[in-house]
């Protein structure tokens, strides 16, 4: 028999090279000659029931003209999308670099600044396509690409909807990976923004410690933990993070979709203070290793740097933080709602605490006698912590001048009794 010819062209596309294989289709490198530009296609089988194909492709069509309407730095390009015989493909920007997938594969962890920063990028293009209403459903390791300079690009915008159990195959399995999939994709629900921010946590906790946090032996088992159990904070896995990654982590891991980042603009912005946060503290070592032992080091010049120093301080956590509960919860300092609490007081965030705690029932600490107390700070501390020193100025001048006062009378009633 003779062997099936390789493809050469798709649609006006020179083959050039097949880049691999996945659960949808081919993925080529190709030449468009009009342009005269290298591409990426990444082709979808179509070879589906006649009843289900039309559903299919129109799907794929306006999944695909939506992704093609992304213009972000951190989200791959797509250029074109067409159809060929029984198989539709998408023509996107070709990236020199390297999945992210690769580089966890060996199961070695990233440094905690790196992990942070390709999080973070993540974030970004995350926020730019869910202020546009687009939902990527299938955020995970092999869809994010790091090339030059570090750059991070999201792939497989419009056709993630795909790999959704809504779509009935010819395989009838799950498609995607379910070790990064959030609880309400689990458990059949409608996936939203906040989702893509559960799987963008799995990824994070992944690049901060070297596993994924929900493992098991088959698929269903790793689907009930998603469901049901609550992984180790990074820092049991990884002693040298600092408490605000367990505080990040968990925030985005909550089960609860309420007690989640409500954004990815909030993740971001949380993900950036803790970058260069980390960054001021690696400095800060560096510095101070290079002074001589007896020498203190230089005062903080700035706010940030002072977050810095506060950050060392709170960095150190008692044993019974990270000490496992029995079964498959875990310690409070990896809670999802006190994780939200102690990052907003650690940010000074009151506004946003406050509000968040109206959002959500009260919690308590257990005190030595089995009674509960309420954790949070009074607000009239957080007043007089930020009255102005001027007033404070002007009360202790006003105090001294009384006492003077006082005294020089004092001296007059004994110098003329």
């Amino acid at each position: 028999m003779n062997a099936p010819q390789p493809m050469t062209t798709l649609g006006r596309y020179e083959i050039l090279a097949e880049l691999g294989q996945g659960s949808m289709g081919v993925v080529y490198k190709a030449r468009d000659p009009a342009l005269d530009r290298v591409v990426a296609i990444k082709t979808i089988n179509l070879t589906l029931p006649k009843d289900e194909l039309a559903e299919y492709e129109a799907r794929f069509y306006q999944e695909a003209r939506a992704a093609g309407g992304l213009n972000h730095p951190n989200i791959v390009t797509i250029y074109d999308i067409g159809r060929s015989e029984r198989v539709a493909y998408m023509a996107m920007e070709f990236l020199e670099g390297e999945e992210l997938r690769a580089t966890l594969s060996a199961g070695q962890s990233l440094p905690p600044v790196q992990a942070m920063d390709v999080a973070l990028q993540v974030a970004d293009g995350l926020s730019y396509a869910h202020e546009r209403h687009i939902v990527h459903r299938d955020i995970k390791p092999s869809n994010i690409m790091v090339v030059r300079d570090g750059l991070v690009k999201i792939t497989d915008f419009g056709i993630a909807r795909m790999r959704s159990t809504e779509v009935k195959t010819m395989t009838g399995t799950i498609l995607g990976s379910p070790k990064y999939m959030s609880p309400e994709q689990v458990a059949g629900k409608r996936a939203d923004e906040r989702s893509d921010l559960f799987s963008l946590g799995v990824v994070l906790y992944e690049m901060l410690t070297g596993q994924t946090p929900f493992q098991a032996d088959s698929i269903h088992g790793t689907m009930y933990q998603i469901l049901h159990a609550t992984p180790p904070a990074p820092s049991v896995r990884d002693p040298e993070l600092p408490q605000i990654v367990d505080l990040i982590v968990a925030k985005a891991l909550a089960k609860n979709v309420e007690e989640r980042y409500q954004s990815a603009r909030d993740l971001a912005t949380d993900l950036r203070d803790c970058k260069e946060m980390l960054q001021g503290r690696s400095a800060g070592a560096a510095a101070l290793s290079a002074t001589d032992p007896g020498t203190p080091p230089p005062p903080s010049a700035t706010r940030r740097q002072d977050k810095v120093l506060t950050l060392k301080s709170t960095s150190a956590k008692p044993e019974d933080s990270v000490t496992q509960k029995p079964g498959l919860m875990l310690a409070k300092a990896f809670d999802s709602y006190e994780a939200t609490m102690r990052l907003a007081q650690m940010t000074g965030m009151e506004k946003e605490l406050a509000a968040f705690a109206d959002t959500v029932p009260t919690r308590a600490a257990p005190a030595a006698d089995g009674s509960t107390t309420p954790t949070l700070r009074d607000p009239a501390d957080a007043n007089h912590a930020r009255a102005p020193r001027a007033d404070r100025t002007r009360s202790h001048t006003f105090l001294w001048m009384v006492t003077i006062a006082a005294l020089l009378t004092a001296a007059a009633l004994v110098l003329f009794r």
